[in-house]
């Protein structure tokens, strides 16, 4: 499939870019296409890895059953938000990725996903707390991931004078 090219192209963010905004960030929003047809999107946590995103969830439920129904989705993560009032508009910064999800079922990935995504939330924390925070919710866990097939980043107009700006400055 090839994709759309993003209308305002001068917008656009590098794909170094995007990948910093998907590492920095810690929710996002995962759309599925869910029952009866109509769109299914739910916030989440997430951690970026090596070009994919996991991400936990319940071994059932609606998300899950989207998913095994209809593996593309896509996920959005607004980095920067800052209204203007006085111009009628905002200042952002998001990022949009499509891919494929894939409920993972090898241990091994399961382990290296989920030790991942408790490093990202956890950082200060011992390995050994994690590994046995891990261990106790293991039965109970599901994880997810999706691998990117095509990612976009935006931002405002003022964002990119300012960051030209910081540039030119250096």
């Amino acid at each position: 499939m090839e994709f759309r090219a993003m209308r305002r192209s001068a917008q656009q963010l590098s794909q170094e870019e995007c990948e910093r905004i998907l590492e920095r960030n810690t929710s996002g929003v995962l759309a599925v296409m869910g029952d009866g047809g109509y769109p299914y999107a739910v916030p989440l946590s997430y951690v970026y890895v090596d070009g994919s995103l996991y991400f936990h969830c319940a071994k059932s439920g609606h998300k899950l059953d989207a998913i095994r129904g209809c593996s593309r989705v896509s996920f959005c993560v607004t980095d920067q938000d800052e209204i203007v009032p006085e111009k009628y508009t905002t200042c952002f910064r998001s990022v949009i990725v499509f891919g494929r999800a894939r409920i993972l079922e090898d241990e091994a990935e399961i382990r290296r996903s989920i030790e991942a995504l408790a490093r990202k939330y956890a950082p200060g924390d011992t390995e050994e707390n994690r590994t046995k925070e891990i261990e106790r919710e293991w039965a109970a866990l599901c994880m997810i991931q999706v691998e990117i097939k095509h990612m976009t980043g935006k931002e405002a107009h003022e964002l990119m004078r300012r960051r030209q700006r910081k540039t030119a400055e250096l």
